[in-house]
């Protein structure tokens, strides 16, 4: 198969400029869960300086707090990007650009996504508990992450590279 977008039975009929309105509806699909879950996840960081408590932190948690509040605006800033990219771009027959930036804009998204979660589990556990189980269950999100949204994402694609009688 000469086109990855491809179906493996290749029963997909359709042009490359239909191919490609397919591929950013199924980007804005994603974006759409993923933009409401960051946005929120942003808009909690930013209020918890405001919190009582938040004068208990030692510099250690204030630091990985400052550092989670840069990493979730620019993880919204990633995940929201496709939309001015789209803004700007739009009618100037350029979507294959379109789709090809805002899919590494999002994948870059979910990178750091995935930083924002296992720091602030890491920060939570830090607080409650102790900085020793902070650092585990931090790192075991961060493990889990990287399974369930690369690994075994690549391996499906491995898989099913391998079960086409043409590859």
């Amino acid at each position: 198969m000469s086109d990855p977008d491809e179906t493996p039975s290749g029963d997909r009929n359709e042009t490359p400029t239909e191919r490609m309105d397919r591929n950013w509806n199924e980007l804005l699909q994603e974006l759409r869960v993923t933009q409401t879950g960051v946005q929120i996840l942003t808009g909690f960081l930013l209020t918890v300086p405001f919190q009582q408590r938040f004068a208990d932190l030692d510099a250690y948690q204030r630091n990985l707090y400052l550092e989670l509040v840069v990493l979730a605006v620019v993880t919204t800033g990633l995940i929201v990007a496709p939309v001015s990219l789209h803004r700007i771009l739009f009618r100037k027959r350029l979507k294959r650009e379109l789709v090809t930036v805002a899919d590494r804009l999002a994948r870059a998204g979910l990178a750091t996504l995935a930083l924002v979660l296992s720091g602030s589990t890491m920060l939570l556990f830090d607080v409650v508990v102790g900085r020793t189980e902070g650092i585990i269950a931090g790192a075991t999100v961060l493990v889990a992450l990287t399974v369930l949204w690369l690994v075994v994402p690549l391996r499906l694609a491995r898989l099913a590279g391998e079960s086409r009688p043409d590859q």
